[in-house]
């Protein structure tokens, strides 16, 4: 049911009064934004605090009268000090972590628009639906959509194993999510049978992991994975990390001592292990130079199998996917440690015997790239191995499950710093959002006025996405083993064979498992 009420009073014209949306756990008042009905903090489930921390998820407590939902609710516990950025300069408090928002050109129940649901990235220990860059005006608006992004615990309440607590938290409460926009948001005036989700970078992979679980089989048709992290945990390995997560507190990773240390106070053992993985290289292996200790765990239960396994077995076979990567994504990171340029050919020895794929893979890659220098190489093989192979390989599983898979890659490089980064990771989300001066993209774009090109490729990003929201084509035709046809996103788009044939060729047959404990 909708109902609109003329208290308070909206940022809209005066004869457009605030929208009201009944939900099943109460009433909500968003705001009138530019041509849309906005709503913020909408709890889709309970606070996770108490005694229902590090549990699953449950409904959200039902609320007389009509709540007001028109600012976003507070992030989940993480390092706040990496939240920061323009138009962030506060952050709620409380713990109604759990809360979604919705962008709708009008909530009427009739309209039943497609649905796109956002889920954040963040290396599964950060991330925030208030960020600026996630504004989802311009999509919502240009794409006659309904847009949805929700909050999900992240880091030691999210992902840590804690012996008690069901694993991958985190991806239940996407769940959670995602049931309550199949039984609400027809109200808000979209149509919960055209349901997308979309993601990048650890919403990429949670994405993935949401294709391979049978507990979110029926909530969406579609997905759209940007930029999927190849990181997933064996059930050892995640126990093995949660014990060191646990001593850098004195404790022991169990719920009875973890619940003992304030959930903003518990982010402090992920901050301080994350600085020292490398000293974990002999046990933790590939995932040691990640710097992050969370990611979706192949736990035999909520996530039963690896994403790979999963769809090439025909888990996701009937969910239409879009799945892609940027060609220089490792090179962020890279500029953020301030090496560009600096690697050396030991740096790249180690990393190309570490990261590349089976016993000669050094030797194969220097022969595949015989002109790169170390610093070209350093970032090839970790771009591939954590990137761009594991989203290639998705949709190359997704085909061979019976499904249908769509790829593409971002070669147009960020104007920021002289173009010295390249087609970086993260530089897609400035793009699809159109928030070029938030967060990332006060980086990529240096803070300057995009261009012509850059706002043509940015709409050209929304076309395509609202595009396989709406109809389940994106503007170009499905991969298949054969001719290999992808989408290359750059100032002037072209479908072509796979541009990176040399590093698929490394990577061919390569099975992309859970990372094991040494």
């Amino acid at each position: 049911m909708t109902t609109t009420e003329s208290r308070p009073p909206s940022d809209g014209p005066s004869d457009q009064p605030a929208p009201v949306v009944r939900t099943t756990a109460g009433a909500v008042r968003g705001r009138r934004e530019e041509g849309l009905a906005v709503f913020r903090g909408i709890p889709f489930a309970a606070p996770p605090v108490g005694e229902a921390r590090f549990m699953a998820p449950s409904p959200a407590h039902a609320w007389d009268g009509i709540r007001d939902a028109c600012a976003f609710g507070p992030p989940p516990p993480q390092d706040l000090g990496n939240l920061g950025g323009p138009g962030l300069l506060d952050v709620p408090e409380g713990d109604e972590w759990l809360t979604a928002n919705v962008w709708t050109p009008e909530p009427d129940p009739a309209a039943r628009r497609p649905v796109m649901v956002w889920i954040y990235g963040g290396a599964y220990k950060l991330g925030h639906t208030g960020s600026p860059g996630y504004d989802a005006r311009r999509i919502a608006a240009d794409g006659d959509v309904v847009v949805v992004s929700l909050n999900y615990r992240v880091g030691m309440e999210g992902f840590a194993f804690i012996e008690g607590a069901p694993a991958n938290r985190g991806l239940l409460d996407q769940v959670a999510a995602l049931e309550w926009v199949r039984d609400n948001i027809e109200a808000f005036g979209g149509d919960p049978d055209r349901v997308t989700v979309f993601g990048e970078s650890a919403g990429a992979g949670s994405i993935a992991s949401l294709l391979a679980m049978p507990r979110a089989a029926g909530l969406f048709g579609r997905a759209i994975a940007q930029s999927v992290p190849g990181t997933f945990f064996s059930d050892e390995l995640a126990r093995d990390i949660g014990l060191a997560l646990a001593a850098e507190l004195g404790l022991r990773p169990t719920v009875a001592d973890l619940s003992t240390i304030a959930p903003r106070r518990l982010t402090s053992a992920g901050e301080t292990l994350s600085a020292k993985m490398l000293q974990y290289i002999d046990r933790w292996g590939q995932a040691a130079p990640t710097v992050t200790p969370f990611s979706p765990v192949v736990d035999g239960e909520v996530l039963p199998t690896s994403p790979y396994q999963a769809l090439a077995a025909g888990s996701a076979k009937d969910v239409e996917l879009v799945v892609g990567h940027n060609r220089d994504e490792y090179r962020l990171f890279i500029a953020m440690a301030g090496r560009l340029g600096q690697i050396t050919d030991e740096q790249a020895t180690s990393a190309l015997r570490l990261f590349a794929p089976g016993p000669d893979g050094e030797q194969a890659y220097r022969a595949a790239f015989p002109d790169a220098s170390p610093g070209e190489l350093y970032e090839r093989v970790q771009t591939d191995w954590l990137f761009n192979m594991p989203s290639l390989h998705l949709a190359e599983a997704q085909t061979a499950g019976g499904g249908r898979a769509h790829v593409y890659e971002l070669t147009w490089p960020a104007p920021g710093s002289g173009g010295a980064l390249g087609a970086c990771h993260g530089l897609d989300i400035p793009l699809l959002f159109g928030t070029y001066r938030a967060d990332l993209g006060a980086l990529l774009f240096a803070g300057a006025e995009p261009s012509a090109e850059a706002e043509a490729l940015s709409s050209r990003f929304r076309a395509s996405w609202t595009s396989f929201a709406r109809t389940g084509d994106p503007g170009w035709p499905a991969y298949d083993d054969g001719e290999r046809l992808v989408q290359v996103l750059d100032a002037e788009p072209v479908v072509r064979a796979y541009p990176e044939e040399a590093s698929r060729r490394l990577w061919e047959g390569y099975d992309f498992q859970a990372l094991p404990l040494l």
